[in-house]
């Protein structure tokens, strides 16, 4: 079983509170590292004033009786710390022959005087030293300073001693005062972070939320945005995330419930007519003749589905340099074989563009074979092409019954067919899909299609598309993208590509 590993929410006030305390706990220590550095300084400069003091001292000193100069050490020690009273958490004491003898009549926390083994360690010093003593009231800071007075033989010395841990008291104060101001503004940290926290985090939980939540029959749930912080932009590009999910699952449905509806009455037509096909040479013929048409049509329809499904993805176009009067002339020769119409070239723009002459060669056999379906034999189907303010229009117009206002946008739809009373082909041999592969064709091309009233009758077929043209011969863009609507980012417009030219009479 995976162990389970603390939260979000847990791990930030986990780093907060070792960050506050890490800075909290970094001055505490540092500040008393620092004052008994700066303590342990001061003492030992304490303790060479003192040195100097008894120096000067022995220099000028004289009994008050004779006004002589001092005849033994003892008696120098004994007046000059009458005189030179010691500090607090300071206190004089002299040796005399490896016995404590005279002290300085203030009070202190340890009479270090009366330690016999103090005594000794003291007596066997040689020369001036400076060190460290233990003692009920702490760590204490020693000086010893020999004293030797001419005719004297007697072994002699100062001893000053600094109770440095007593000193520290003050300072030990303010480090636990510290210690405990900075626990509590740790705590109040940690529950700041955990308040902050969770509110930071309440738009992630609720993308959990909402993830949990989410199901194939329901995507249509999304998340309330507030804000232009990064958790606000996570929001965001979930919600465009649910988006094409939601789009995506609605075209694979609308897929099979279009390819269901569509083939489910071809099939019906060929298996009754299998069942009730009998030993008859011209039936079986009929009914063979029959399945084939249908088989063919249920191939076309899934073609088309196919074809419109691919529509959406990012490698549907393949762009390269297409010269538009070629592209027209050729869709002109290839749709005669469509119908018995008087197939016309209307007009014609010399320029060579950045498209995928193929799908869109698909798109206008699509509008020949659609204007075959509503014409006459012998009536005009005529295409052209120009380039006007950015743009490049390209388009089939025919001479048939035209497109009432009503269905001018229904019929790019899928399965969307106009309803034409005076249409040439009642039975309606068209599925419907033709249209709107020709719109996903000019909307993949970042364009888009419509159907307008011609002149003189009839139709008239737009494909309108962003005009796109090679950089230099030789040296223009690859001639293979990833698709149509991306392609803005690499191609180059020529003109105000921005706007759309509207001929009169769209609807």
């Amino acid at each position: 079983m995976r162990r389970r590993t603390p939260s979000a929410r847990s791990r930030i006030v986990g780093w907060m509170l070792l960050l506050v305390g890490a800075a909290l706990a970094a001055p505490t220590f540092g500040i008393t590292v620092i004052w008994q550095a700066q303590l342990d300084r001061q003492v030992d400069e304490q303790l060479r004033r003192e040195a100097d003091k008894l120096r000067r001292f022995a220099k000028t000193a004289r009994e008050p009786a004779t006004g002589r100069p001092f005849p033994d050490a003892a008696s120098l020690l004994t007046a000059f710390m009458t005189v030179n009273l010691p500090s607090r958490e300071e206190t004089f004491f002299s040796i005399v022959d490896g016995r404590a003898d005279r002290r300085s009549p203030n009070e202190v926390p340890a009479r270090l005087d009366r330690e016999e083994a103090v005594i000794a360690r003291l007596a066997e010093v040689r020369g001036t030293e400076i060190g460290w003593l233990d003692s009920p009231a702490g760590k204490v800071r020693y000086g010893v300073i020999p004293v030797r007075v001419e005719g004297d033989p007697h072994d002699v010395r100062l001893v000053v001693l600094e109770f440095r841990d007593r000193q520290l008291r003050e300072e030990r104060q303010v480090g636990k005062l510290l210690l405990v101001t900075g626990g509590a503004a740790l705590l109040c940290a940690g529950l700041a972070s955990w308040l902050v926290a969770g509110r930071v985090l309440a738009p992630i939980r609720l993308v959990r939320q909402t993830a949990e939540r989410i199901s194939e029959s329901d995507l249509t749930r999304r998340l309330t945005v507030t804000g232009t912080d990064d958790v606000a932009a996570l929001a965001h590009t979930f919600n465009n995330m649910l988006d094409r999910l939601e789009s995506a699952f609605t075209t694979q449905r609308r897929f099979l419930d279009e390819v269901a509806h569509e083939l489910r009455t071809p099939i019906t037509v060929v298996r009754g007519h299998l069942e009730l096909m009998d030993g008859d040479e011209e039936a079986r013929a009929g009914t063979r003749a029959l399945v084939v048409d249908e088989l063919d049509r249920m191939t076309r329809i899934v073609g088309d589905l196919l074809l419109l499904a691919k529509a959406e993805h990012p490698d549907f176009l393949t762009f390269g340099e297409t010269n538009l009067t070629d592209l027209v002339v050729d869709v002109v020769a290839k749709a005669r074989a469509l119908g018995d119409r008087h197939w016309r070239v209307a007009a014609v723009a010399e320029a060579t563009v950045l498209v995928d002459g193929q799908r869109l060669t698909q798109g206008l056999i699509q509008l020949a074979a659609n204007a075959v379906r509503h014409t006459r034999d012998g009536d005009l189907v005529e295409m052209g092409s120009a380039v006007r303010e950015g743009r490049v229009l390209l388009w089939v117009r025919d001479t048939g019954p035209g497109v009432g206002p009503e269905d001018r946008e229904r019929i790019f739809g899928r399965f969307a067919q106009a309803g034409r009373a005076a249409s040439p082909d009642p039975a309606g041999t068209g599925i419907g899909l033709g249209l709107a592969i020709v719109r996903e064709i000019a909307q993949a091309h970042g364009g888009t299609a419509w159907v307008e009233d011609a002149e003189g009758g009839g139709a008239r077929f737009v494909i309108d598309l962003p005009a796109h043209f090679p950089w230099q011969r030789g040296h223009h863009e690859p001639h293979s993208h990833s698709g149509g609507r991306d392609q803005d980012r690499r191609l180059r417009s020529e003109g105000p590509a921005q706007q759309r030219l509207r001929p009169h009479g769209r609807h």
